[in-house]
Parts: structure tokens; C-alpha cells; sequence
């Protein structure tokens, strides 16, 4: 046989080979394209196919000046998939930790952990901390989501916005995603993707931020981390605040980039509207730093400043202290979490002297008395059907021998002289007319928290609930309350539900949504507003007024009405036989000082709350006239100088009240 040819034997060999080859080959295409196909292209389907969620931008929150109180700001949460890491780009990693802000140690010890170990799983995330949207499988998230739920092991130890895929034969979890920074901006997210690191990429979102800080922090309210609205207009109006987050249906490839050209559904995101509020950057300025002052000079545990049209009953300002920074809502210790509290409307008080004006105004309404009616203030009871009642003490023990008429009780603020007007008046109608102010129930105002105040009917009265409820005792307010009844008499003798949200804008900037003075009744007719009117004006300006030391010299060129309080504040006691019993505080008050101006035609109303000032650093009693006057009328001096510029608040400026066909008293 020639050496050139092969023998038969090899031939055969290699054709068997051969035949071997194309049989297994065959094989295996009909495995792959026939008995197994359906299974390989869900494989592939669950690699390539992605769904990522397009956030909505939060829409802003604006005074009425369209000063930003409340916006959102575009970050990128970075993060990594170590799986993707390669070697050669490790040199790389210094100057991607100089670009996050992490220790090289910090990072390392990030893109190195590649798997958690047996029985533990990330723990479930928030919406703030979801894996990148550039690269989100929805469905493993819900699936993780799910196994949390049933009760897989949690490692508290794991990064809460770590990803993690099933286990392997070890039972290791592999690291799909770690969070590296959630607040990277796009300049730095640039130069980060630069770098061309395989494996980091990031998400874009949106970071709720404050420009202003502590500024109306009680009224805008905040979102968490997860961008949850927590209180304030930001809960209140979330609803439109909010938006509605799109979403794409794509295909990325094996570098994780996503492959635009394969997108088969794409549903763009809708951001937010803005909320306009009433509330005026300027005014809520002037009334912190008022409150500043107040808490510099006299320690009091709280006080509020509330300023507003009473017109219409728009706040131009709402503020209290304590206060926190909106920014940092999240740092403050268990011990401080009161900071948070609304006390405009969360907590109620007695209010004192200042809530004469219910039963005077009432008593004028319904023509029972005239400004020039007397009472004999000497006296120690008088008869409430048929039975003696003790009268109430006169403040800080001060006698009156003549008799007063209604215009010297409010201006000298008499309590028996109050107390007389009130059992004149009759428990069942003097309770109408406290209802009809608006106490003992919620204002309707927009940031939650709001109570009720406490108010009980005649029926459950104890027998000198009638001289003491005229005076501002046997009653609980809040100052939101107080301050609308003080505006009842400013805009002519109606109740209007106090109102902070003016405008409601589209993305475009288009006002979608107004909002005007929300009426709720009439309450005493406008004769009877003019009267209380003019004898609230003797407050300030009789030389026997309660603040007429404190107000004069008063304000050139403008006329001022309102009412000083001073009112005792009460404490469990827990007697020596185990009974608890409300006592009398020594040397704590509230004082406060609720008025309006221009006396003759009511654009602004203040009402100025300190609740319990240290009475060492006052120089005697904390009454209303010598805590609250004072800063009424330093704000009062601010505002005129920049009232000319308020006309561009809803009513502000208005000629005339507004006209309400309603007549009569209270309904």
C-alpha cells in the first residue's frame, strides 16, 4: 500500500468521527430549538429585558411671592454590580473614591464583598434606595420583596440598599447591587462614567430639599428619605405634589447599557404641580425673628406668632418655637421629637382675658347690653337661677369700687365685670356663641395635627363653669382658634376657615387651581364687628387700659384694636391619699396679645402666644401686656413699612369687607 493514502481502518475511524460530530450537533440544535427552546428564550428574555422606572420631579412649594420654600433637586444614586468588576480597572478605584466622597478602604471593602453568605439577604428597600433605574429587574425586586416577606433571613448587617440574586450550591447570595453615594450630582456622575469602570452605574432621582431651613417649618412640613410625605402642606398636598412616575420597557446588553433601539413600551413621567401658599417669606420672617427675641428675653417653653388677612382668612405667616430645620428633620434625639409639633393648632391652652370678647360680643349682638351698660364689679357672687355663684378674683388682685361699664371691662379687663356679662348672656346662648366662634372644633387648616380644643355643654357644667368660661378659663383653645375668633370681629362678623394654600400650578407654571375666602358663618352682625371694634381700639389707647403702658407712644398714622390675656396654667397634684387633683402653677402664664389694624378698614391680624416666660427676667407677673404687646407692636411697625407691598396676597388691600349674605347671630 502507498504511503500516500490512509488505510481503511483510519478512514473509517475519522468518518465515525465525523458522523459523531454532526450527529451530536444535530442532537443538540433539536434540543435547543425544539424540545428546550422555549425555556432557553425565557433565560434570555429574563437577561435582556429591563424595566426602569422614570421618577417624577416632586412639584415645589412656593410663598405667595413665588419664593421657593420647598423644591426637588436631581441626584444620581450610584452604585455597583461586583460581579461585573474587572481587574484592570482597579487602578482606577482611587480617584472613583475621590469623586464619592468614600475612604479607599471604605470602597474597597464595598466592590470586593461579591456575595453574602448562607440564611441572609439584603433587607427590603425604600423607594429612595431602589436599585438603579438605568438597570432595574422589576421582577427580582418584587421576587425579593416577596421572599423578605415570607420570612427569609435578613443580615442586619448588609447595607439596606443592597441587592442580592438566589443562592448557589453554598447557599452564597451574590451582590447584584450596593449602593456607593445617593447624592451624586451629574457633573460628578460625568466625570464618574468617565472613568470606565465596568459595573458602576447610576440612578437619577430626586432629593426633596428646603432652601430656607427652619423657615415655616411647621406649616411646609417635610418628606422622609423614602420621599414619603410625613406632615405639613407637603403631606396635606400631596396629592398634587407628587406626580406620576413613568416607566420604559427596554433591552440592555451584556455591559448592562441599555439598547434604546429595542424599546417597546416607553411611558414618560409626569411631574408634580406646585402649591402656592398665602404665607409671605418676608411676614414669616419678621415673626421667627419676633419670636427669637421673645425666647432671648424671657425662656419661655413655647410661643407662637401668627399673622394673617382677616379678610379673607389667608395666613401670611405662621410660626412657633420651638422649631427645627427641615433639612435635618431626621437628626433630632428622642428627647427633641416636640420640636415637630404644631403648636398653632396641636395644643391647646386657656386662653384668659383675650376670650372676653365672646361673651361682650354676644352680649351687644343680641342687644342685651349696651357700650355704656354697668355692672357693679365689687361684687363677691351674684345669682345664677336663684343659687349664689362665687365671682372670680380680679387680676393680680386689683379693685374696682365704682361700677364699670362694658367698655371699661374690656378695656380694664374686669373679670367680674366679664363673668356678670356672660351670666347675663345665659349658659345655653353664651355656649351658642362660643360654638359660633368657632371653638370646640377643628378650623379645617391644611397641615394635620389640628385639635379640637376643650368645650363641654351647659349640661355638663359644674356651678361656676358660667362666671369662669366669659373670662378665658374653663375652656381649652388653640391659637389658631383664638386668632379666628379675634378675625371675626376684624372682617365684620364672620367666621372664615383659615387658609394657607392660594394657588395650585401645573408643570408649566399654569394656574390650574384658586382659591378664594372660605366662609363659614356669620357670627355677630356688623354693627355689632364696628362696636367690639372701637371698644378693643380703648385697650391700647385708655390710660386704664391693660396695655396702654406697654403700646404708647403708639404708631403714628394707623389706629390699632385688640385684647391682652394672662392666663394661669394648671398641674396634676397627686394628693398625700393618692388622689390627683389640677392645681394652679405659681408663677407661670400664658400671656398673649391678639389684635388687628387699621382699626377703621382690617388688613392684617397678629396674634402673639408665649406660653410660660420666666417671670425673673420679665420683673413681675408674665402678663399679656408685658410679653405679648411689646412684640405685637414691634411686628406691627415692621408690617406697615412693608404693607404697601402685601397687595399681591389674595384680599390684602381690599376696600371693604367682603360681602356675606348672612345676618343675624350665631346658627
Amino acid at each position: 500500500m502507498s504511503k500516500g493514502f490512509a488505510s481503511n481502518y483510519r478512514i473509517v475511524v475519522l468518518a465515525s468521527l465525523v458522523l459523531l460530530s454532526f450527529t451530536g450537533l444535530g442532537a443538540r440544535l433539536v434540543w435547543l430549538h425544539v424540545i428546550d427552546r422555549q425555556e432557553l428564550l425565557d433565560t434570555v428574555e429574563k437577561a435582556r429585558r429591563q424595566i426602569i422606572i422614570q421618577h417624577a420631579r416632586r412639584g415645589d412649594i412656593l410663598d405667595a411671592r413665588d419664593n421657593l420654600l420647598a423644591t426637588s433637586r436631581s441626584l444620581i444614586d450610584l452604585g455597583v454590580d461586583p460581579q461585573l468588576l474587572r481587574k484592570e480597572d482597579e487602578k482606577k478605584w482611587p480617584q472613583l473614591a475621590t469623586l464619592t466622597g468614600l475612604s479607599l478602604a471604605d470602597l474597597e471593602k464595598i466592590l470586593n464583598t461579591r456575595s453574602r453568605p448562607p440564611g441572609a439577604i439584603a433587607a427590603p428597600k425604600s423607594p429612595a434606595g431602589e436599585p438603579p433605574l438605568f438597570d432595574f429587574d422589576f421582577a427580582k425586586s418584587q421576587e425579593d420583596a416577596k421572599k423578605t416577606e415570607e420570612g427569609t433571613a435578613v443580615d442586619e448587617d448588609a447595607d439596606d440598599d443592597t441587592v442580592v440574586g438566589d443562592p448557589d450550591t453554598n447557599g452564597e447570595r451574590p451582590v447584584q447591587w450596593a449602593k456607593l453615594s445617593d447624592e451624586i450630582s451629574e457633573s460628578t456622575y460625568a466625570s464618574i462614567m468617565k472613568l470606565g469602570i465596568r459595573g458602576i452605574y447610576g440612578n437619577r432621582v430626586y432629593r426633596r430639599v428646603y432652601p430656607h431651613n427652619e423657615l415655616a417649618a411647621h406649616v411646609i412640613g417635610y418628606v422622609n428619605r423614602a420621599e414619603e410625605p410625613v406632615t405639613g402642606i407637603e403631606n396635606f398636598a400631596d396629592l398634587y405634589l407628587h406626580g406620576q412616575n413613568g416607566w420604559v420597557e427596554s433591552e440592555k446588553d451584556g455591559h448592562q447599557v441599555e439598547l434604546a433601539q429595542f424599546r417597546t413600551r416607553d411611558v414618560p413621567a409626569a411631574d408634580g404641580y406646585s402649591v402656592v401658599l398665602s404665607i409671605d417669606a418676608v411676614v414669616q420672617h419678621i415673626a421667627e425673628a419676633e419670636l427669637e427675641t421673645i425666647v432671648d428675653k424671657y425662656r419661655p417653653r413655647k410661643a407662637t406668632i401668627i399673622v394673617s388677612n382677616p379678610r379673607t382668612g389667608f395666613i401670611l405667616a405662621l410660626a412657633n418655637t420651638p422649631t427645627f430645620n427641615l433639612n435635618e428633620y431626621n437628626r433630632l434625639p428622642p428627647g427633641e421629637q416636640f420640636r415637630l409639633r404644631n403648636i398653632a393648632v396641636a395644643d391647646m391652652y386657656e386662653p384668659g382675658s383675650v376670650f372676653k370678647i365672646v361673651a361682650a360680643s354676644g352680649a351687644l349682638n343680641d342687644a342685651i347690653v349696651t357700650p355704656e351698660t354697668a355692672f357693679d364689679c365689687s361684687l363677691e357672687n351674684v345669682l345664677v337661677n336663684g343659687t349664689p355663684r362665687n365671682l372670680p378674683r380680679e387680676f393680680e388682685g386689683e379693685h374696682f369700687d365704682a361700677p364699670l361699664s362694658v367698655a371699661d371691662i374690656l378695656a380694664r379687663s374686669s373679670n367680674k365685670g366679664a363673668a356678670q356679662i356672660g351670666v347675663l348672656l345665659g349658659a345655653r346662648r353664651f355656649y351658642d356663641y362660643v360654638r359660633a366662634f368657632g371653638f370646640g372644633q377643628t378650623t379645617g387648616f391644611p397641615v394635620g395635627g389640628e385639635i379640637s380644643g376643650s368645650l363641654q355643654p351647659p349640661e355638663k357644667w359644674d356651678g361656676l363653669t358660667i362666671t369662669r368660661m366669659p373670662i378665658g378659663q374653663s375652656i381649652g383653645v388653640t391659637p389658631l382658634q383664638m386668632h379666628q375668633a379675634m378675625c371675626v370681629i376684624a372682617n365684620g362678623g364672620v367666621l372664615l376657615r383659615p387658609q394657607i394654600i392660594w394657588k395650585i400650578r401645573d408643570a408649566s407654571g399654569e394656574a390650574i387651581y384658586n382659591l378664594g375666602p372660605a366662609k363659614v358663618r356669620r357670627v355677630i352682625s356688623e354693627q355689632t364687628a364696628r362696636t367690639m371694634t372701637h371698644l378693643l381700639e380703648r385697650v391700647l389707647t385708655d390710660p386704664d387700659g391693660t396695655a396702654f403702658k406697654e403700646w404708647n407712644p403708639g404708631i403714628a398714622g394707623c389706629d390699632f384694636a385688640g385684647k391682652t390675656g394672662t392666663a394661669q396654667k394648671w398641674e396634676a397634684v397627686t394628693l398625700p391619699s393618692g388622689r390627683t387633683v389640677e392645681r394652679v402653677m405659681p408663677h407661670a402664664n400664658v400671656a398673649s396679645f391678639i389684635g388687628f389694624f387699621p382699626a377703621d378698614n382690617p388688613q392684617v391680624a397678629i396674634s402673639v402666644i408665649v406660653d410660660h416666660a420666666d417671670e425673673s427676667l420679665v420683673g413681675g407677673t408674665a402678663s399679656g401686656a408685658k410679653v405679648a404687646v411689646p412684640s405685637f407692636k414691634h411686628i406691627a411697625e415692621q408690617l406697615i413699612t412693608y404693607l404697601p407691598s402685601l397687595e399681591i396676597q389674595p384680599g390684602i388691600g381690599a376696600a371693604s369687607p367682603p360681602v356675606i349674605a348672612m345676618e343675624g347671630g350665631p346658627r
